[in-house]
């Protein structure tokens, strides 16, 4: 990638991404669940690492177990995916789970259930997106059954490798095979907006200024 996750930070936002998924004909990137952001107001992009979760309603014997080996194995800028189906059995992401994978340099998570702990990972500044909200420990109650399998969340497929990014508008997924090109594109897009806002924001009428630049 010739920028890096940073400089893509500081630029992109989800909706210019998801129109540059439309230009390669990916219109379905969009996960179309409510994932609204439960710490942070800003843009959250990185690498995903996905898991899926489920269900319980016996005594695991092996609790925390592969969750706790995604997290360890969390590279700079992975973002965490973790695909429970919207169930709000349990908290399965909180504080503790969010210190370890900062600390492996991971960008965030996106829980597909519900999250606790909230007010503190919030000041530790973790981003964090989630459905939910539950006081539960997920001991007992929900428990990690794959770690880098595709997963399905909100009629989005999703692999570990792909290129996630998530706002306040939503949360897009760039498959891996196209990141480079979609990517790029969303940045030419960026500046080419900038240009038309200038422009309109200078008395251009908006008819004559998507006819200059074709951009809207």
């Amino acid at each position: 990638m010739e920028r890096t996750f940073a400089q893509l930070r500081e630029t992109l936002y989800s909706a210019v991404v998801a129109d540059a998924c439309d230009q390669f004909g990916l219109r379905n990137q969009s996960i179309q669940l409510s994932l609204p952001p439960q710490t942070t107001t800003g843009v959250m992009i990185g690498r995903c690492r996905t898991s899926t979760w489920e269900d319980i309603f016996s005594e695991d014997p092996s609790p925390y177990e592969l969750e706790l080996k995604l997290v360890d194995s969390c590279q700079t800028d992975d973002v965490v995916i973790s695909a429970a189906g919207g169930s709000t059995r349990s908290g399965i992401w909180g504080e503790l789970l969010s210190t370890a994978a900062s600390n492996r340099g991971c960008a965030g998570v996106i829980v597909d259930g519900a999250v606790r702990d909230v007010q503190k990972m919030r000041a530790m500044e973790f981003p964090v997106f989630a459905a939910a909200r539950c006081v539960y420990d997920s001991c007992h109650r929900q428990r990690v059954n794959s770690i880098d399998e595709p997963v399905e969340v909100g009629g989005v497929t999703i692999c570990s490798g792909d290129i996630v990014v998530a706002d306040e508008d939503g949360v897009v997924i760039v498959p891996q095979a196209k990141s480079d090109e979609i990517l790029a594109a969303a940045w030419d897009k960026v500046h080419a907006e900038n240009v038309t806002r200038d422009a309109i924001k200078e008395g251009m009428g908006a008819i004559e200024a998507y006819e200059k630049y074709g951009v809207l």
